[in-house]
């Protein structure tokens, strides 16, 4: 007991010797241990009166370092996640309010020290062992910093991805949730800016992004750099206004200042748009790609994954119909690596789909994203995919639903003229492109085919759906069943769903809905998982013969029959 008494008086006298003096607290490493070591004993002691001794020199040390950041070059990283973790603890004891002190460490500190792996690291480790106090105290923080922790995992890397992984949920909250979806999709993005600016301006570590003087390229900057989530905020009266550190990067662009920041302020991307991106990422992606740059394209759909998965979760249907619209216009906004582009496509259909599938009226309250998507199904492949998937979601959900046959209405029209344009113009890849190779114009034209194969399919889904549209469906599939302008498939699924059409008995087993809106069954509905152990329909099987394919609703003898 005189041994820690002892410890207890030399850290004691250390902190408060450094509280009293005037030069920097990094400057004495000895005052890390001793906070650290106070700590412990306050925890071993649990004795509220050592608490309250200690925290009128803890919280002055605290105030010191924040203040001496902008003329110190060494961190005060380490020492100051020391000191939030006394307040984290002890916090209650002393009546001491964490959470200014938790922003003034991402503001002041972190947005010049993200950059350093130690940094780094042990905010990541500070965030994970008081997940469950952040979340459950300061619930606003995380998710108002998410900017500049994903700037942290960006420059960091697959080193620190498995630890970022367990406090990356505590980003996502409802006001973040609209905001967060781009800038991980961005997140190679953020590194190809990175490197710039480091390779322009020196080292990012211990200097704020908004610190750095005048860059030679700053247009270059402006291309890359989200402004949802690149820089750092800048300094608004903190430090001497004569210090090198408070003179900015030139902000007389009013967007420039919008860029540089470090917090979640909702602001609308606006880089995709520039001329200049898409010269800036073909040389990314045409020169030999960096380790960092290698790392975010794995790290990015990990997190994209967790994202969803809590968006489906937790997310009201508000939020996750205003996130469904982003969705679509970034389908075609993607980092140009052909696997990466791949990997978050495929989630983003994946989970627009869930979102119908779960909230079938979010088909008909996006009616307009949905038609203006449905009207550029031509400008692109991606464009083409994204077209044939809304295609298969209007027709498998009836439109919205049986409340919303005005939209279906609508939705059908959009339909049958996306069908009738191609029936008068022949785009069905017999158009002759002399700049396409061959290998490319039979790739457009299979997916331009399996586009208007799902636009016939719901075409016919939506009219069983909807029985009042049953005879416009008729005479469209007509046209194209009698049409020999357009590829033999397209009219030989107009032809078999006119054939389904006519059989009232069957049609809704094959065509309908496979999710009743009230959770129950539809008339007449059969269940193709009990094929094999009982006889379910008379179905004329050779009508959905020859149709494999595409995977959703291309009928086949593999899909029908038993194992």
């Amino acid at each position: 007991m005189v041994d820690r008494d002892r410890n207890w008086d030399f850290y004691l006298r250390t902190l408060s010797a450094s509280a009293r003096d005037s030069t920097s607290p990094a400057s004495d490493p000895s005052l890390l241990e001793s906070v650290k070591k106070l700590c412990d004993l306050c925890k071993a002691e649990k004795s509220d009166d050592l608490v309250a001794r200690i925290y009128p020199s803890i919280n002055k040390l605290f105030q010191r370092s924040v203040a001496s950041l902008t003329q110190s070059r060494t961190s005060h990283g380490l020492l100051l996640l020391a000191i939030l973790q006394f307040f984290l603890d002890f916090g209650e004891f002393v009546l001491h309010d964490a959470d200014p002190s938790l922003r003034t460490f991402f503001r002041s500190c972190l947005s010049r020290d993200f950059a350093d792996p130690a940094i780094a690291e042990a905010t990541i480790e500070f965030l994970v062992v008081n997940k469950k106090k952040l979340h459950t105290s300061f619930p606003t923080v995380l998710p108002q910093f998410f900017p500049l922790l994903l700037k942290l995992i960006a420059w960091n890397g697959e080193k620190l991805e498995k630890s970022f992984l367990k406090i990356f949920p505590a980003l996502v909250a409802p006001g973040s949730i609209l905001a967060i979806f781009p800038t991980i999709v961005d997140l190679p993005v953020l590194v190809v800016a990175l490197e710039k600016v480091e390779k322009n301006s020196g080292t990012l570590v211990g200097n704020s992004i908004a610190s750095i003087k005048n860059s030679t390229a700053p247009e270059m900057l402006l291309a890359l750099m989200d402004e949802a989530y690149t820089g750092s905020t800048i300094a608004a009266g903190e430090g001497d206004s004569e210090s090198e550190d408070s003179s900015t990067i030139d902000v007389a662009d009013p967007a420039f200042l919008d860029l540089l920041k470090d917090e979640n302020d909702f602001i609308t991307e606006r880089h995709w748009t520039s001329p200049a991106i898409a010269a800036a990422l073909q040389a990314a992606t045409s020169s030999p790609q960096s380790d960092r740059l290698k790392e975010s394209l794995k790290i990015a759909p990990h997190l994209l994954d967790v994202y969803f998965s809590i968006a489906l979760r937790d997310v009201n249907d508000s939020l996750i119909c205003a996130l469904i619209p982003m969705l679509m216009l970034r389908n075609a906004a993607i980092f140009p690596d052909r696997i990466y582009s791949y990997e978050v496509r495929k989630r983003l259909l994946d989970f627009m789909l869930a979102s119908f599938h779960r909230s079938p009226d979010f088909i008909a309250l996006l009616k307009k994203p949905i038609v203006d998507r449905l009207g550029e199904a031509y400008d692109s492949q991606e464009k083409t995919e994204l077209a044939l998937q809304l295609c298969w979601a209007i027709g498998e959900h009836g439109g919205g639903g049986e409340t919303h046959k005005d939209a279906a209405r609508e939705l059908f029209e959009s339909l049958e003229l996306l069908l009738y344009e191609n029936l008068s113009s022949s785009r069905l890849g017999l158009r002759q492109d002399s700049h396409l190779c061959i290998t490319s114009a039979s790739s457009v034209k299979t997916g331009q085919s399996r586009l208007l194969c799902f636009v016939v399919t719901a075409i016919a889904k939506l009219a069983t759906y909807h029985r009042e549209l049953l005879p416009r469906a008729r005479v469209s599939l007509a046209k194209v069943a009698r049409s020999r302008l357009s590829d033999a498939r397209v009219w030989t699924r107009a032809r078999d769903c006119l054939g389904l059409l006519s059989e009232p008995a069957i049609c809704m087993s094959v065509l309908g809905s496979s999710r009743h809106p009230k959770g129950e069954k539809y008339p007449g509905t059969v269940n193709w998982g009990d094929g094999g152990t009982k006889m379910i329909a008379h179905v004329p099987f050779y009508i959905l013969a020859g149709q494999a394919g595409p995977p959703f609703h291309d009928f086949s003898f593999s899909d029908i029959l038993p194992n």
